[in-house]
């Protein structure tokens, strides 16, 4: 029987990674992810994700959406065309697939993240 991913029952092992440099905005931030879930079949995955300040340009795939969750620290995206939100603790949002834009971390972040990754 499946059984319920409760994120405060266990602490995956962190991963740790980079933008790629030629999304690099500014500084060379370094971001960690705890994933405590993947699905069986790979397209859903949910955990807690970290990162210090800087910023770099994003490109959404087709069918790729992620919901997110600040917990901590603060954070800015912009859409190419220059829109822009901010978001803090406890404010929410989703990108949705195909979206591009800048994402830039103003101050060490921590959120929840839920993404789903399936084919276009």
């Amino acid at each position: 029987m499946p059984k319920l991913t409760i994120f405060s029952g266990r602490t995956p092992e962190p991963t740790y990674d980079h933008p790629r440099p030629d999304r690099l905005v500014s500084g060379n931030p370094r971001r960690t992810t705890w994933e405590h879930f993947m699905s069986a079949n790979g397209d859903l995955s949910a955990g807690i994700w970290a990162c210090e300040p800087g910023a770099w340009n994003i490109a959404f795939a087709p069918g790729k959406d992620e919901f997110f969750c600040v917990i901590e620290g603060r954070l800015r995206i912009s859409d190419s065309e220059g829109n822009a939100a901010e978001f803090g603790p406890g404010d929410a949002c989703v990108i949705p697939s195909g979206f591009t834009g800048t994402f830039e971390v103003l101050e060490s972040v921590r959120k929840h993240y839920v993404l789903m990754d399936r084919p276009a």
